[in-house]
Order: C-alpha cells, then sequence, then structure tokens
C-alpha cells in the first residue's frame, strides 16, 4: 500500500517526464529508502539529465525548501523557497513553475526538462523529506489563483 505522498509522485512521474528521468527518480527513491543517500552515479546522472538544475535543485532539497500544501478537498501543490527567498507555487499535474527559469529555459528555449524548482519537488517526494503543511481550501484557491500563468 503506498502513501499519499507516493501515490501523487508515481501519478506525477507518469504524467510528464521522460522514462530515463523517470527512472532515474525510481532509482532515487529506492537507494534513498535503503541508504539515505544518493550514490555518485546517480549524481551523475542527474546532472547528465537535468544539466545545472540538478545540483540547484538538490541544495533546496538539503534545505527543506519544499513543502506539500495539501487542502480538505484533496487538493495539493508545492511551495518551494527559491535560493533568494521567494517562494514559488509548483504545478506538477501541469507541469508548471512561475519561475522565470521555467519560462525562458523550459518553456521558450526548450533547454531543459525542469526548472531547479519542480526539480527539487520530485527529488523531495523520491527521498522522502518533504514537508507537509494543510491550507484550508480558501487558502488553495487564492494561492492557486495568484500563480502567474
Amino acid at each position: 500500500m503506498f502513501t499519499s505522498g507516493e501515490r501523487v509522485f508515481r501519478k506525477m512521474r507518469s504524467s510528464f517526464l521522460p522514462s530515463v528521468a523517470k527512472q532515474l527518480f525510481k532509482d532515487i527513491q529506492k537507494i534513498w529508502k535503503e541508504t539515505s543517500q544518493i550514490p555518485d552515479d546517480l549524481l551523475i546522472a542527474l546532472k547528465f539529465v537535468f544539466g545545472p538544475s540538478a545540483l540547484q535543485a538538490l541544495d533546496l532539497v538539503d534545505q527543506r525548501s519544499v513543502t506539500c500544501l495539501s487542502s480538505p478537498s484533496g487538493r495539493q501543490t508545492f511551495q518551494v523557497t527559491g535560493g533568494s527567498g521567494r517562494m514559488y507555487i509548483c504545478l506538477v499535474s501541469c507541469h508548471f513553475c512561475p519561475c522565470p527559469a521555467f519560462a525562458y529555459t523550459v518553456l521558450r528555449r526548450n533547454e531543459g526538462l525542469l526548472c531547479k524548482h519542480l526539480l527539487a519537488v520530485y527529488l523531495s517526494q523520491a527521498m522522502g523529506v518533504m514537508q507537509q503543511e494543510t491550507v484550508s481550501d480558501q487558502e488553495m484557491t487564492t494561492l492557486l489563483s495568484a500563480t502567474s500563468f
């Protein structure tokens, strides 16, 4: 039986990412559960697949910058505090982050799969190190409506 975080992780992995990225997150999840470490070969693979955002995302994970926000109605989104202190609401269900790097690098130039914020969400879920916070349905609506598209 899967926890709600594992179910969300499995669902989002299957939605948008190439199979190599899906397998990488699966491998990280398995090894992290066993050792609480990411071995060098997987770190190299992360860097190869995701480029410079891999190290930046790992730094965000180390700083516990990812929070899963859940509402009583069952909606979930992810809040990531960036390196500058700015908060981003990441929508993994539609593979979106409102940060400038996502808009420019991922959407406009098509040079990356994810920004560091979305990658930090995937890594936090794979490693099980995400913070959890419950917000009211009204707060969730406010957060989602304030997210720039």
